[in-house]
């Protein structure tokens, strides 16, 4: 139960360090764990492998400025 709670505990954290979300401190501590860590370093790897194969062969489809000003209009923010 614990090492399911780490491991779960380590993912949220290797989220945000991609997404640059953790304080400088935290990320530098993160760091060193995963150098320490075999199995943490794999998947440090595995995720960022991940995303950039996501971000490599996914293509964002193309917002119309209509549908954009509609969204805007609906949710109260001047266009």
């Amino acid at each position: 139960m614990k090492n399911q709670q780490n491991l779960q505990e380590l993912f949220k954290r290797v989220h945000l360090y991609l997404d640059g979300e953790l304080k400088q401190e935290e990320e530098m501590q993160l760091l060193r764990e995963i150098q320490s860590n075999p199995s943490y370093m794999a998947v440090l790897s595995k995720e960022k492998s991940f995303r950039d194969f996501i971000k490599s062969k996914m293509q964002r489809r193309k917002v119309s400025p209509t549908l954009i000003s509609n969204i805007k209009n609906n949710i109260g923010i001047p266009s």
